[in-house]
């Protein structure tokens, strides 16, 4: 049997620390459901420990000249780019990702950084406007909160920014996601950057998260993972007036209008409900057709789900790993047993494991016959699972789209590009896609509308979150 990771500490004023929490969690292999290792989670105490450290850093950093930040965040991008293998090892074994997927999120989460130095050219820090001048400054301890899905990217994602608009960091990334933070963070420790720049907690949401959104010494909280949890970050941070980034839940609608082309559109449509395993907020697990092609979409949905490549996560074609927990496991398994119940027409998947699979995989499922009130057309599901809606009308459409308290991201396909785009304006959603998997553009701000967050991340849009204007009048 092989020796299980111990993760023991954590990182406080650039050294790694014994936390004064006591409490353990095993963390999986979710591809067998076997421990691979064991981490002790902070505290209270120690979240406390960690903003005294970066609010003691913020006092000479958020002098720093832009080429000072600069030089930081490159330091960083160098660091974790020398160490991309052993990242991508720790995403497949912990997480579940398959390797190809891993190695393109672990590639992205360095370069974050150089995007983030990049984006310093673009940003005036000060303005005169008449008799006054407007000086942009960093906001000051930033609190940021981020979940197990793509550990990499949602942590380097939040740091960057915040680094480069002159602020200090207290991270509390997921507990389930111990090993590879632990490996991330041995990058921030060998990058050679001030102490106290970067402070990394293991804990828990209930623990660790509550006491950073609610200490005084916190700034701003940002924040990825569930509106629920949004919520509560936003009541805790409320007595100190903190600045806030949620990004939050969604529910996101693809639409495909009967001009597109079917035969492109369908593979395109599993590709985006099924990014990340399902596991994935812009996930569009609501694909709208036309009522009169469903038996055609029907057609084609199963020939596509049935060529998805499963498990096997170090082939350069897997496209299907396992849910992170035996937790988001049974989650997943009951909405669809929650759309058989509900009247749904399940056309491919259904409960249980793919053959020959164990661990916490979960058949790709695609239920037709949805309604609107459907729980698994409504609420996050969070894994593979694909709800076919049907309109006559392009009117209809629209209003099944924005029948939601969501509004992260939305997807149209079409064979009349400025037509969609049309469309895409009446689309209650923070960015609309247009017959493509990704936005193509990194420097747009990514965020959303209704329930599904407050502000933006992004290259500029995310440096400027963590800026607070100043007016010195004359």
């Amino acid at each position: 049997m092989e020796a299980l990771t111990e993760i023991d500490q954590i990182f406080i004023n650039g050294k790694f620390v014994t936390p004064n929490g006591t409490d353990t969690q095993d963390l999986f292999d979710p591809s067998t459901a076997k421990v691979i290792g064991r981490v002790r989670l902070g505290d209270a105490t120690d979240a406390d420990n960690a903003v005294r450290a970066a609010k003691a850093a913020f006092t000479l950093y958020s002098g720093y000249t832009i080429e000072q930040r600069k030089s930081v965040l490159e330091k960083i991008y160098h660091a974790i780019s020398a160490n991309q293998d052993k990242l991508n090892e720790a995403a497949v074994a912990e997480y579940g990702s398959p390797m190809a997927a891993t190695k393109f999120r672990t590639s992205l989460a360095a370069q974050f950084f150089l995007d983030a130095s990049h984006a310093l050219d673009e940003i005036e820090f000060e303005k005169k406007l008449d008799k006054a001048i407007i000086i942009k400054e960093p906001v000051g301890v930033v609190a940021a909160v981020t979940p197990w899905n793509a550990d990499y990217i949602h942590m380097c994602g939040k740091i960057a920014p915040a680094l480069a608009a002159g602020c200090t960091v207290v991270i509390k990334p997921s507990e389930f996601n111990a090993i590879e933070t632990q490996l991330l963070t041995e990058c921030f420790r060998d990058a050679g950057i001030p102490d106290g720049l970067i402070n990394v907690v293991n804990g828990t949401g209930a623990v660790v998260g509550s006491a950073l959104s609610s200490h005084p010494d916190v700034a701003l909280v940002t924040f990825t993972g569930s509106t629920q949890t949004g919520k509560t970050i936003s009541r805790s941070a409320a007595d100190t007036v903190k600045r806030l980034v949620l990004e939050l839940g969604g529910k996101s609608p693809n639409i495909l209008l009967d001009d597109c082309d079917f035969e492109a559109a369908i593979p395109r449509a599993l590709l985006i409900a099924f990014s990340n395993s399902g596991q994935a907020c812009h996930a569009g697990t609501r694909l709208i057709v036309p009522e009169h092609r469903l038996p055609m979409v029907s057609g084609l949905l199963t020939d596509a789900v049935n060529k998805l490549k499963i498990g096997n996560l170090y082939a350069d074609d897997a496209q299907i790993g396992p849910m992170v927990n035996a937790q988001q496991y049974q989650r997943v398994q009951s909405y669809i047993q929650k759309g058989i119940d509900e009247g749904a027409t399940l056309l491919a998947g259904g409960p249980g494991h793919p053959d020959g699979l164990e661990g916490f995989y979960v058949r790709p499922t695609v239920f037709t016959n949805v309604s609107s009130d459907m729980s698994i057309a409504r609420e996050e599901i969070f894994g593979p699972v694909l709800s076919v809606l049907t309109y006559r009308t392009e009117e209809e459409a629209v209003s099944i789209a924005n029948d939601s308290i969501y509004g992260l991201s939305a997807y149209i396909s079409s064979g009349d590009a400025e037509h969609a785009k049309q469309l895409a304006k009446k689309i209650e959603s923070g960015r609309v896609i247009i017959n493509s998997v990704v936005n193509a553009e990194p420097k747009t701000p990514f965020g959303g509308f209704k329930q599904s967050g407050i502000g933006r991340t992004g290259w500029t849009y995310g440096i400027e979150m963590h800026l607070e204007p100043k007016v010195i009048a004359f």
